[in-house]
């Protein structure tokens, strides 16, 4: 969890009562604590086809339980994966929360007072 810790605009904070990473509000890594779940494993969100493409490339390192299958993460096994390599995916973690933390702030981006004149012009 350090090395994402240190990365622009990361927040350590508690999900679940389980230590998480968020960007912008948005979660990037966990510790995976559902029972499905191995011990020492770390929940990271991406996209599902990169998850898939971690997986295939090297099973050992990262796999997928049912509880998260629906969920855009990969879970990792701290016990198999090089510093180098937890680097590169905490980077890509935080790359897609800082994405899905764009989405969601330009998404409650407030009126322009364009956008209220337009919309009361609409209701007259």
């Amino acid at each position: 969890m350090k090395v994402g810790a240190a990365l622009p605009d990361v927040e350590q904070t508690t999900t679940w009562g389980a230590p998480t990473l968020k960007v912008r509000g948005r979660m990037m890594a966990c510790k995976a604590i559902n029972k499905q779940a191995e011990p020492n494993t770390l929940a990271v969100c991406l996209p599902i086809p990169q998850r898939e493409e971690l997986i295939a490339a090297d099973p050992a390192t990262y796999y997928v339980k049912p509880h998260y299958e629906e969920y855009p993460c990969v879970l990792v096994r701290l016990s198999q994966i090089h510093a180098d390599a937890l680097r590169d995916l905490m980077r890509m973690g935080w790359e897609f929360a800082r994405s899905q933390a764009k989405r969601k702030s330009s998404a409650r981006r407030p009126k322009t007072s364009v956008a209220r004149a337009r919309t009361a012009a609409k209701r007259n």
